[in-house]
């Protein structure tokens, strides 16, 4: 029987405002980025999505804005973490490689990106095999999000040109032990000073 998931990016943070490299390192969120949550909460109940069960990453950006999305009870998991950037977490985002190898970081004691896929794709498979929910909520991040999509799609996304602003939210379905890319929404925050 088919599942759906939402899959969705944290409300910015501190280093995302000052463009910093996160990664598991972990920040607040902004007060922009709690606006950006609690407007994002309304995409569920205005197109009559009815969350049974929710899921997040260990870091405290996900934790608060899953909290800020519904008042389910979740779960943290570890596997659900961003990307390990190794010694350039925390430094200054103009640091990060552009075209860099798939393997960049694992150099510099991080993860590469096979690494981050089969954590990432090997969690949220055990969270569909076990949950009986039909409509799960993972609130996760942006580099995360981007490499599993990249590893079921990775012939009809391009992973580069795949925005995954703040409280973006993806949908898939899951079907026979296939995630599948339906669409992602992005929230209007443009009133948000």
């Amino acid at each position: 029987m088919a599942k759906t998931l939402y899959l969705m990016r944290h409300g910015e943070t501190l280093f995302n405002s000052q463009h910093r490299i996160q990664g598991w390192s972990d920040s607040p969120l902004t007060s922009k980025g709690i606006k950006q949550a609690k407007i994002a909460a309304h995409y569920f109940p205005d197109h009559q999505i009815k969350l049974e069960s929710a899921y997040c990453s260990t870091s405290e950006r996900a934790s608060d804005t899953i909290e800020l999305i519904t008042k389910l009870p979740y779960k943290r998991l570890k596997g659900l973490r961003e990307w390990n950037f190794g010694v350039f977490e925390a430094e200054h985002d103009y640091l990060y490689p552009l075209g860099h190898d798939t393997e960049f970081f694992a150099s510099f004691g991080g993860e590469s990106e096979s690494q981050v896929q089969q954590r990432f794709n090997q969690t949220m498979l055990e969270i569909m095999h076990h949950d009986p929910a039909k409509t799960i909520l993972v609130v996760s991040h942006g580099n995360s999000i981007r490499s599993f999509t990249h590893y079921w799609h990775k012939n009809k996304i391009n992973p580069e040109q795949l925005i995954l602003d703040n409280c973006c939210i993806l949908k898939f379905t899951f079907e026979q032990n296939t995630f599948t890319f339906q669409n992602i929404y992005h929230c209007d925050f443009s009133n948000i000073s």
